[in-house]
């Protein structure tokens, strides 16, 4: 699985660790949301709460309160860095860290992606079996270079 690290660069915050529990999966490919919540769910024990559009995520996102947001680049409507700019305008997940999930990793791509403060990005298609493993990883990453 090809991921573009983003974590740490940049992030001036304290972090205080905690331990991952709970999910918010924007992606409006309903087969992408089944195979990833279902690996997030069995394979790493997360809650997953999975929205199929930038709107849903932003009027759930306060109530179901993520620990880790993912968030597909390209969806109908309004696009995943839309969506992240108005979820950061919302007390609840203002802070909350954010991993993208897409095809479109040009250098350029990334570059937008990071200068919205995303942890990570995790390039499509990917192997959902390696995902939990992923996500560990950078969420470890993150905690790690904020200290």
């Amino acid at each position: 699985m090809e991921t573009h690290g983003l974590a740490g660069e940049g992030l001036g915050k304290h972090v205080a660790r905690r331990t991952l529990k709970r999910i918010l999966l924007v992606e409006d490919d309903p087969d992408i949301q089944t195979v990833t919540s279902m690996a997030l769910g069995s394979f790493g024990g997360y809650t997953v709460h999975v929205c199929g559009s930038a709107e849903e995520a932003i009027e759930s996102a306060a109530e179901f309160l993520p620990d880790l947001i993912l968030l597909d680049v390209m969806m109908p409507g309004m696009d995943g860095m839309d969506t992240l700019r108005v979820l950061r305008e919302i007390p609840e997940t203002a802070s909350t860290p954010v991993i993208f999930l897409t095809a479109r990793v040009q250098p350029a791509d990334v570059a937008k992606y990071k200068e919205l403060d995303s942890l990570a990005v995790i390039r499509k298609p990917f192997e959902p079996t390696a995902l939990v493993e992923t996500i560990q990883d950078i969420w470890i990453r993150y905690h790690d270079s904020a200290h």
